[in-house]
């Protein structure tokens, strides 16, 4: 008998909602996307994201069901996005999946965030352990070890400003409109890599990311060329910076892989859909042992069903939430596996 899987994510500026059947197949996966409202204001404004998450979640939960041909009473367990994220946007999923659970007499299972990116891969592939997952996106960046299913061991961190961070503050100087990082690396795919912007490689053996510097530098550069009456071309700019971002992340999960001996390296989310980064992992890891995977781009930004993925992992452990689960914005990924052990 299938076992289908109801995943709500509301954790910024994503209203989603979708249905995963036996783990790993996407039977509907709806995305109510923020950014032509946030687009003005160069970023996300988050009691605007919260109320546009109440005005369409009723609507994006009946289109899920609609484009599934299933009702409540097919679902097995609601998943939700518990943290990390915006405590007002986090608390509309929280509490319409509580509320549907315990309508319809479902267990609840409680998602990181973090998590459902990761397991964004296991919708195309089935896990090999140990593996190591690159996980990078506007808050996160991250060397994540995994032994099995739903352990998550921290082994790098950013210390600043995490890559997708750095891309949209870098987009924002450019004068580039909101989202920035897809711009950049647009961009970056017709320049040329002709400034030798820094790399923070921090300490020996250390696999922790720092972009605040290379952010400086990159905003430091436009200004005093600015002042001098100097001209650069912003694909070169893009290029230059998406050099230095990149070398870091490839050469750092490179490293890890094989002091780690992992069997299989995945990058995962929403800076896991970038051209540069794609290629250079890709030309890094070839004829390697460690098998390299992608999410497809539509899984890499926030979407529902890889919080759904993460459940069905989670719901089969036999963990459940109660129904005093709450919104925890700062949830932190190595505390959220122990709590499930």
């Amino acid at each position: 008998m299938s076992e289908y899987i109801l995943g709500i994510e509301t954790s910024c500026d994503e209203t989603a909602a979708a249905i995963i059947k036996d783990g790993r197949e996407i039977v509907a996966n709806v995305v109510a996307s923020q950014i032509e409202s946030h687009k003005r204001f160069g970023g996300v404004v988050p009691e605007i994201a919260s109320r546009h998450h109440v005005e369409q979640i009723t609507h994006v939960l009946e289109e899920t069901f609609e484009k599934a041909e299933l009702t409540m009473d097919d679902i097995d367990a609601v998943a939700v996005t518990e943290g990390p994220g915006l405590v007002g946007a986090l608390l509309v999923g929280v509490n319409t999946a509580k509320a549907l659970a315990f309508a319809h007499h479902k267990p609840l299972i409680g998602v990181h965030h973090i998590a459902g990116h990761i397991y964004a891969n296991r919708l195309v592939q089935e896990f090999d352990f140990p593996l190591l997952a690159l996980v990078v996106s506007g808050g996160h960046t991250e060397l994540i070890l995994m032994k099995e299913h739903g352990s998550f061991q921290i082994i790098g961190e950013t210390r600043d400003d995490a890559a997708g961070e750095a891309y949209d503050k870098v987009a924002r100087t450019l004068k580039l409109p909101y989202p920035g990082g897809p711009k950049i690396d647009q961009l970056a795919q017709d320049g040329q890599s002709v400034i030798d912007f820094p790399r923070a490689w921090l300490e020996e053996g250390s696999y922790d990311f720092s972009f605040s510097g290379l952010k400086s530098a990159v905003i430091n550069t436009l200004h005093n060329a600015e002042q001098r009456g100097e001209q650069y071309l912003q694909e070169d700019i893009a290029a230059s910076f998406q050099a230095s971002v990149v070398e870091v992340l490839v050469e750092k999960t490179y490293r890890a892989a094989k002091n780690h001996g992992v069997k299989q390296v995945i990058v995962a989310g929403g800076v896991a859909a970038n051209k540069g980064l794609r290629k250079a992992m890709e030309e890094k890891f070839a004829g390697e042992a460690s098998a390299l995977m992608f999410p497809p781009i539509s899984l890499c930004t926030d979407n529902a069903a890889i919080i759904a993925a993460a459940g069905s992992v989670a719901y089969n452990q036999g963990h459940r939430a109660g129904w005093d689960l709450n919104a925890n914005p700062g949830l932190d990924l190595e505390r959220y596996a122990q709590r499930n052990k």
